[in-house]
């Protein structure tokens, strides 16, 4: 049946309200034939001041460990809540939410734990090569920067980690494909962990990148085998050069050192032959000074010198061509030629005959 009947008013006939002091007369009448033993108006006041209360102690909510409270009044932030029991204005006025601030959240792109996911892990790297990259992002709500997380963003956990896949997307397309198969892991950890901290701080997302982790780094699967040989290969001529930088490590130190050796030995050698040129320079200096004053003498003394030189480490033989032995000096005996034989008896006999 229609509201309104063709007179306009919708409380029939009339467009006159109903009154409202009847309206409530008859509430309250039918409120207390439904209420026990006919309370009257006292137990409707008690009911109501237990309501109130109950509507009050609704307040009350508690905040887990790895919970920050925010509260809400009307819709909009006005404060935090730390871990504990804690009061707001009851509904409507005021609600709380407890999202998981102080937990660090995991967040796996490239693979889950039943499959790999080839749409976020295969990218394309600067050299134009591609590579199947599965790495993790830990990462929390920012300190006092809960309302930014709540409000700021819609869907954070799928934010971080859109960016999280642009980034690595982007990281990965500047670099080559062996500094990344190899070597170049920690820096792509911090690459990827620094430029998404910034672009969430641009974002106003309230969310702090704790840390990025390189799971697996490895060429496409039909490829795979291909690349593990050049890696190998690669492998031995690293292997190679630290073998001969270790030779040259080795033996140019030794080099040096016999090469300083001989620098050293020359330079003795040199102050030595100096030093004995010039001593001799200085002796002969005193010699002519001392030749000068007493010429006759000086020829004698430096001819006795010579002759006790020359002769003084060699045998000496004296021999006498005069007949006599002079005074004082002993005949010479060559003792080095074999002893003459003496003649025998019997030829001594025959000698006789």
């Amino acid at each position: 049946m229609p509201l309104s009947n063709q007179s306009g008013g919708p409380w029939g006939s009339g467009s006159k309200p109903p009154d409202l002091e009847e309206f409530l007369r008859r509430g309250q009448g039918m409120l207390g034939g439904l209420l026990p033993g006919n309370l009257g108006g006292r137990g409707i006041a008690l009911i109501a001041l237990a309501a109130i209360a109950l509507w009050g102690f609704s307040g009350f909510f508690r905040v887990e460990p790895d919970e920050l409270g925010v509260v809400l009044r009307f819709g909009k932030f006005v404060r935090e809540a730390q871990p504990g029991l804690n009061y707001h204005l009851p509904y409507p006025i005021e609600t709380a939410l407890t999202p998981q601030a102080l937990r660090i959240n995991k967040m796996d792109i490239g693979f889950d734990l039943r499959r790999d996911v080839p749409a976020e892990s295969l990218m394309l790297t600067g050299d134009e090569n591609i590579v199947d990259v599965h790495f993790s992002v830990l990462w929390k709500i920012k300190p006092n920067r809960v309302g930014d997380y709540l409000f700021n963003v819609q869907g954070p956990e799928s934010t971080v980690k859109a960016v999280g896949e642009s980034v690595m997307r982007a990281v990965i397309g500047r670099s080559n494909i062996q500094a990344i198969l190899t070597g170049a892991r920690q820096t792509i950890e911090t690459a990827v962990q620094e430029l998404m901290q910034k672009t969430l701080d641009d974002y106003g997302a309230g969310v702090v990148v704790q840390q990025v982790q390189l799971q697996r780094v490895d060429p496409p699967t039909q490829v795979i085998d291909s690349f593990r040989d050049v890696q190998a290969a690669r492998s031995d001529m690293e292997r190679a050069q630290n073998e001969a930088q270790t030779y040259a490590n080795r033996v140019v130190p030794e080099a040096r050192g016999r090469a300083a050796k001989i620098i050293q030995d020359a330079e003795a050698y040199r102050e030595q032959t100096v030093a004995e040129a010039k001593g001799q320079a200085s002796r002969f200096s005193q010699v002519y000074e001392q030749y000068k004053k007493a010429p006759d003498v000086t020829r004698q003394r430096i001819y006795l010198e010579t002759m006790e030189h020359v002769l003084g480490g060699t045998d000496k033989t004296i021999i006498d061509t005069g007949g006599q032995s002079s005074p004082g000096v002993v005949p010479y005996l060559q003792l080095n030629s074999p002893p003459r034989e003496r003649p025998t008896q019997q030829s001594q006999s025959g000698g006789n005959q």
